[in-house]
């Protein structure tokens, strides 16, 4: 099969890809604009293979992505690209706003007329996948059920707003226009070349630089861990096997408080008995609490049982020994991520 996928050089993207590429022999085209979380650094596994293809092109310029979707001429694409931090849509939302709603827009417009002009046999066999989040449903209480496919929007960010908006087009695009739509709504995922603002890797390069660790407010927060490699394997079963017109919680099983994430990787750093900065008796005491953020949803979870069921994937990294092996990778990476920071 021939996929395209915007966004491939993010830490999502590019684990897809090579999951793609290296385990599945699958052809790839990676659409991305490189912005600073685009790195192709991620690809460097893939980037001499014959299936590996990228261009440099933002989904939002529909001339550019007509001439790649009509030479390439994929089976399943999927719509990877997207502004993702939420301290930034607080700071700037325009961004937010241009790239998950406009540029989704632009992407559903073109894959649509692509589409249109397919043979029978193409026209069934092809897939539009929209990666999501579980962000887009709002915050959960403490003893509340975990999210699932049912579950009512209600976004609390920038960031959040602008991916349930994304949704609701390309749904709408499904209703209308028999567009061949899937949507996925992922937790949050962790692992190996992930952009250095995000907690796990924000933690494991303060602690190396023995640089304070803002964590917002109490750091009791709730958050659901996937494995990025589970994450793409639940990714391509769903354009391989998911259902058309419906939707896919993607989770690991692993809900933990923020501040116990953090308490986790210092002891890992701690077991590695690695030096430490100088002047800096034991890790945890970098740990600073900062001023909680703007809207900050407390608990976020999501119930995988639909795709257990129907798709057959569940996430098989556990937390404890995906974090560790995380740690363990950048720390054996400076090259990749010192000059992100």
């Amino acid at each position: 099969m021939k996929f395209l996928i915007t966004g491939g050089a993010g830490f999502i993207g590019s684990a897809v890809i090579r999951h793609l590429i290296n385990t599945r022999g699958h052809e790839v085209i990676n659409i991305d604009k490189l912005t600073y979380s685009g790195n192709l650094d991620s690809l460097r596994d893939v980037e001499k293979s014959e299936l590996y293809s990228f261009r440099e092109v933002d989904i939002c310029d529909s001339d550019q992505m007509r001439r790649v979707i009509e030479g390439f001429r994929p089976d399943v694409v999927m719509n990877l690209a997207a502004e993702s931090c939420v301290d930034r849509s607080i700071d700037d939302p325009s961004k937010f706003i241009q790239t998950n709603i406009v540029g989704t827009f632009a992407l559903l417009e073109e894959v649509r007329h692509y589409w249109d002009k397919l043979e029978r046999v193409e026209k069934d066999k092809f897939r539009f996948l929209h990666i999501s989040t579980d962000e887009v449903f709002g915050s959960l209480g403490a003893q509340e059920e975990p999210f699932n496919e049912g579950s009512h929007y209600s976004p609390n960010s920038p960031y959040s707003a602008s991916k349930a908006c994304s949704d609701h087009l390309v749904r709408s695009w499904g209703k209308t226009y028999g567009l061949p739509v899937l949507i996925t709504h992922c937790s949050n995922n962790y692992g190996p070349y992930q952009f250095p603002e995000k907690l796990i890797p924000l933690i494991i390069i303060k602690a190396m630089r023995g640089e304070n660790f803002p964590i917002y407010g109490d750091g009791i927060q709730v958050r659901d861990w996937l494995h990025v490699n589970d994450h793409s394997k639940a990714l391509v079963a769903v354009a391989e096997k998911g259902r058309v017109g419906e939707s896919y919680m993607i989770g690991g099983n692993n809900e933990k408080r923020n501040i116990d994430v953090v308490r986790d990787i210092c002891e890992i750093l701690e077991g590695f008995k690695i030096p430490k900065p100088k002047g800096l008796k034991k890790y945890t005491d970098l740990i600073d609490f900062v001023e909680d953020r703007k809207a900050h949803d407390f608990r976020y979870g999501v119930d995988v049982n639909k795709i257990k069921d129907k798709l057959g994937w569940q996430p098989s990294i556990s937390f404890s020994i995906g974090v560790k092996e995380t740690v363990s990778w950048y720390l054996s990476n400076e090259w990749w991520w010192e000059r992100l920071i």
